[in-house]
């Protein structure tokens, strides 16, 4: 319990608030990156590469997707409720066999290289240090075991692509669970890469210049189906990697395979249609991941808020549900919870203070998000993210 201004209170989010403001008056010091997400893209556009820049940023067609998701957030309004005792408001929740300091974790994003040298073991350390998990991605830049170094104790869980190799799919999660990353989140909306007007306009992917390789090249069954290794042919290795990256063949038959290799926890990600979530359940899913991929797969396709009432409604208290596309602000995590997630899974914007800062730079996008919605949580009247129902939201008209 810290003393905050003659104020006593567990919640981070005015610990956070009152050590800036304590900084500026003391120290005349304000924030070094940008405290809004806009303008840390902003920024980040400015700094990086513009290829890797319009990588992150981009997505499906001409994007418009991405906007829409966030657009989303602007059709609900949160109802605060008064006289209601929050000094006792605590932001922790349990999930999937751990407790996070905040309903956020953040989403698996590929290939940080691009953004920063350190990469996922950057933000591995930023998690571990707001103790809130940290999603490492199969297309990662550094391998699972370095970055479970960098996470410590602290909770992690493994993003799959779900290739062609089921040999390969098998190594990679025996690996995941060996260095002790505790939940798989499978992706199902990457049956192949969308067509990005970004990308294509750089003529860009960054796996064709070895980015976010890494745990393909460390993997044993994926070594062994090389004529050499990659060190010393790597442009053979990312051509193999092409064909075993997607597998558009899969069906939910296929699922089965996946569910008998691993008693770890698996969520399906990509789910939009109530019907999927019910299946996904059905054929063994512990939870599913409501997501458009954050718009990078299908242009037009529908806003991931607008499905997640109809998707936690259809699965009725079963499994977990994650949420994520389009998470920017406080407010935004307490309506996704209100419509029905477990917890939301922050993207875009955590690349991009890695991008600006490394490890201090995920740390300031992650610790504001977590301040942010702490403080809309006790502004609304609740004490913890347990309370939040559909009866704090309403739709704006």
């Amino acid at each position: 319990m810290q003393e905050t201004l003659g104020i006593q209170t567990q919640l981070f989010g005015l610990k956070r608030q009152m050590q800036i403001y304590l900084e500026g008056r003391m120290q005349q010091k304000k924030p070094d990156l940008p405290i809004t997400a806009t303008d840390l893209e902003a920024l980040a556009r400015e700094k990086m590469k513009p290829e890797a820049f319009a990588y992150i940023a981009g997505g499906a067609g001409s994007g418009a997707t991405v906007s829409h998701n966030v657009q989303a957030f602007a059709q609900w309004e949160i109802v605060p409720r008064m006289l209601r005792d929050v000094s006792q408001a605590n932001s922790q929740i349990s999930l999937l066999g751990h407790t996070w300091a905040s309903p956020i974790a953040l989403a698996p994003i590929g290939v940080l290289s691009i953004a920063h040298p350190e990469a996922e073991v950057a933000v591995a350390k930023a998690a571990a240090a707001l103790k809130i998990p940290f999603t490492l991605s199969t297309v990662s830049s550094k391998t699972m075991e370095e970055v479970a170094v960098a996470a410590g104790d602290s909770p992690r869980f493994f993003q799959l692509y779900w290739g062609r190799n089921p040999e390969f799919m098998k190594s990679l999660i025996t690996r995941a669970e060996k260095a002790g990353y505790s939940a798989l989140m499978v992706t199902l909306d990457t049956r192949m890469l969308a067509w990005r007007d970004l990308d294509i306009a750089q003529a860009y992917l960054p796996f064709l210049y070895g980015e976010g390789l890494a745990n393909y090249f460390s993997d044993p069954v994926f070594r062994a189906l090389l004529k050499e290794p990659p060190e010393q042919n790597p442009m053979a290795a990312i051509m193999l990697f092409g064909q075993v990256f997607t597998n558009p063949a899969l069906t939910w038959e296929d699922f089965k395979i996946l569910r008998a290799h691993t008693r770890m926890p698996i969520l399906l990600k990509g789910i939009l249609h109530p019907e999927d979530a019910r299946m996904a359940l059905d054929h063994g899913a512990d939870g599913v991941v409501v997501s458009n991929h954050g718009g990078r797969q299908v242009e037009g396709a529908v806003s991931a808020l607008r499905m997640l009432p109809e998707v936690a409604e259809a699965l009725g208290g079963r499994g977990t549900v994650l949420f994520d596309s389009g998470i920017r602000k406080g407010a935004d995590v307490f309506k996704a919870i209100a419509l029905g997630a477990d917890a939301v899974l922050l993207g875009r914007p955590y690349p991009y203070g890695l991008a600006l800062a490394g490890e201090a730079g995920v740390y300031h996008v992650a610790a504001n998000l977590m301040a942010d919605a702490d403080l809309t949580l006790a502004l609304s009247g609740l004490s913890s993210w347990g309370e939040v129902a559909g009866s704090y939201v309403r739709r704006a008209e």
